[in-house]
């Protein structure tokens, strides 16, 4: 498997991690806990997990070629729901 985590720092991280789940449960299975929340993608999983102000996000895919697609799905998604508050994902090696 191959992975990589991108963390934004955001005063509402909750907020963007039930927004992204609420948004692909529509079409992926979506798994919620107390640890955090996952979403189910054809190339891989993607991991949610909210601190006080930060949206940490691991993705974890066959290939690089998957995980590629999985990164750019995700950060997408959450660039358009942060709309008011511009942010940049910066996907990192999970080994980093």
């Amino acid at each position: 498997m191959t992975t990589s985590q991108a963390r934004v720092t955001t005063a509402k991280p909750k907020r963007y991690m039930e927004q992204l789940c609420k948004h692909f449960e529509h079409k992926r299975p979506v798994t919620r806990s107390d640890e955090g929340n996952s979403i189910t993608f054809s190339v891989g999983v993607c991991k949610l997990t909210a601190t006080d102000d930060t949206l940490i996000m691991d993705v974890e895919a066959n290939d690089a070629s998957d995980l590629a697609t999985l990164q750019d799905v995700v950060a997408r998604h959450l660039v358009r729901f942060m709309f008011r508050e511009p942010v940049q994902v910066t996907w990192l090696d999970a080994a980093t």
